[in-house]
């Protein structure tokens, strides 16, 4: 294990502490007062600057993330507020969707909402507000790393129709400031089932700055309103009131292999002076999410450039935000039969 510039062995490490968690380390909380009341959350430390935490409260999405105590993540207005808040219809989500760094949209629509065989389907679908169960949260040594994992089963259901279940792992090691994130969605029914899922990253202030620099691996970009202009999509201006969401979507994607297989994306977000916690000086960093797109073909950029909304979304997916209505009448919704299952790989890491 590589920590604090310097190689270290087991042994040679609890040499000095009292636990590990004087370290880095999982530590599971619950909010005690206001809307957020009961909300569970599980705080991750990579012992090398990287702090998150992951919500079993809502499918185990990350809500915060910083880095050495500076906000990577946007967080909305509306807090960790529990999800029995939730209201389903039309585009209510917004009043209880909490930013973070990972939303999860989905499992059977995503989107703007919309009228399907005579179904009523709200905006990004359901599973961001549905508990997990059999949450784990645990370390272990393997020989000198020590690695941390995360998981919980988060199931969509209904009494006469879909059965999805989502199982997300997330693998973190000590001394990596790297979240591996691997999720399954099996159909439990015995019917197909339409299958939408998006991973709705949020990037915030003030790593998100106008001296932000973006390096996406996209050769096509085409914004989703006719009346925007592709123009600016990579630039970030000072928070303006008033500022009207902008939303694109990249194809034609560099790609690449890695060793375990699949087909890679990444999107690279620098900012060359982010801020020191607690003095007047800056340093670059960086931060490289990828994701498999084999499973994850499309990607879909948020830009909400806006004055107490000022977020950066990427979002990788299995299809765009127009809604399942018209993903189907494109041809590109993803059926997923009865017993199969489809398996979505994702990292961040931050150097």
């Amino acid at each position: 294990m590589i920590l604090y510039g310097k190689q270290w062995t087991r042994r040679e490490i609890e040499k000095y502490v009292g636990r590990l968690e004087q370290i880095g380390g999982l530590r599971r909380m619950i909010y005690k007062e206001g809307p957020e009341a009961g909300v569970e959350l599980i705080q991750v430390r990579t012992g090398s600057g990287l702090t998150f935490y992951i919500s079993p409260s809502r499918a185990m999405d990350i809500s915060m993330a910083e880095f050495m105590g500076v906000p990577l993540s946007w967080q909305s207005a509306n807090g960790d507020i529990h999800p029995a808040y939730y209201d389903s219809r039309g585009s209510e989500w917004v009043r209880t969707a909490v930013g973070g760094l990972l939303m999860t949209c989905g499992l059977t629509q995503v989107g703007s909402p919309t009228i399907e065989n005579g179904e009523e389907l709200g905006l990004h679908g359901r599973i961001h507000h549905i508990a997990a169960r059999n949450v784990i949260a645990d370390g272990e040594w393997k020989n000198d790393e020590y690695q941390m994992k995360v998981k919980g089963i988060v199931e969509e259901t209904t009494a006469f129709g879909q059965y999805l279940r989502l199982t997300r792992e997330y693998t973190i090691f000590l001394g990596m400031n790297k979240i591996y994130i691997k999720d399954t969605v099996e159909n439990i029914g015995f019917e197909p089932s339409p299958h939408m899922i998006l991973y709705h990253f949020n990037f915030g202030f003030p790593f998100i700055n106008e001296q932000t620099v973006f390096t996406f691996p996209s050769n096509k970009i085409t914004p989703r309103d006719q009346e925007v202009s592709e123009e600016g999509y990579d630039k970030w201006d000072y928070p303006e009131i008033g500022y009207q969401e902008k939303v694109y979507y990249h194809e034609d994607l560099n790609t690449y292999k890695e060793a375990n297989g699949g087909k890679f994306a990444s999107i690279l977000i620098s900012n060359p002076k982010f801020p020191h916690p607690y003095n007047n000086t800056s340093y670059p960093l960086n931060l490289k999410l990828t994701w498999d797109t084999t499973n994850l073909p499309k990607f879909t950029q948020w830009k909400m450039n806006g004055a107490g909304t000022n977020v950066l979304g990427i979002e990788p997916g299995n299809c765009f935000v127009e809604g399942r209505k018209v993903e189907k009448e494109r041809g590109t919704l993803v059926i997923l039969e009865p017993g199969k299952s489809l398996t979505y790989n994702l990292k961040v890491e931050i150097f």
